[in-house]
């Protein structure tokens, strides 16, 4: 009776720890569903558009302080491969479009952006915390989910992406 309390307290300590997910969310390995996706800096497109190449997804807000750090070395990713083996978008959480605009003018982010007024994607993607990164391959098939901040621009990262995504990047 004792050991089965004790594994049952230690079971749900483990479930409590474990990130909860999200409405509608696609697993890892998942097929990312069709969505329209409405631009801070371009018409308005559907995720479909962006099959056919790997894709960088980061799902983001103006107000986070630790999304607003990382932008730069996305950025930086973005232009490091210079022959387009992959393209990096942004999904704002934002509920206020106009301060995701801001943001993406006054720091000259040259990736496409798009803003989340429905949370469809913010669900699908899993971001119930964020900054989120998600690494989708060519047929739009969720290869990682990476929580958190980093520099994508360092070593590590360059090296994490070309693996998960089966390219090189000539630097």
């Amino acid at each position: 009776m004792r050991a089965t309390l004790i594994l049952l307290l230690l079971l749900s300590a483990i479930a409590s720890n474990a990130p909860a997910s999200t409405p509608g969310e696609v697993p890892l390995g998942g097929q990312l569903r069709e969505s329209r996706m409405f631009s801070v800096n371009g018409p308005p497109r559907m995720l479909s558009s962006f099959r056919g190449k790997p894709l960088i997804i980061n799902v983001w807000a103006s107000w986070c302080g630790p999304c607003r750090n990382e932008m730069t070395s996305l950025q930086l990713l973005s232009q490091i491969d210079t022959k387009k083996q992959f393209r990096v978008i942004g999904i704002s959480t934002d509920d206020d479009a106009i301060a995701a605009t801001e943001y993406v003018v006054k720091t000259k982010l040259s990736f496409e952006n798009f803003v989340d007024h429905e949370l469809l994607l913010e669900n699908m993607l899993g971001a119930n915390t964020i900054p989120l990164t998600i690494l989708v391959d060519a047929n739009g098939r969720v290869l990682a989910k990476i929580l958190g901040s980093h520099d994508w621009a360092s070593a590590a990262s360059i090296a994490f992406v070309e693996k998960t995504l089966r390219i090189r990047i000539d630097r």
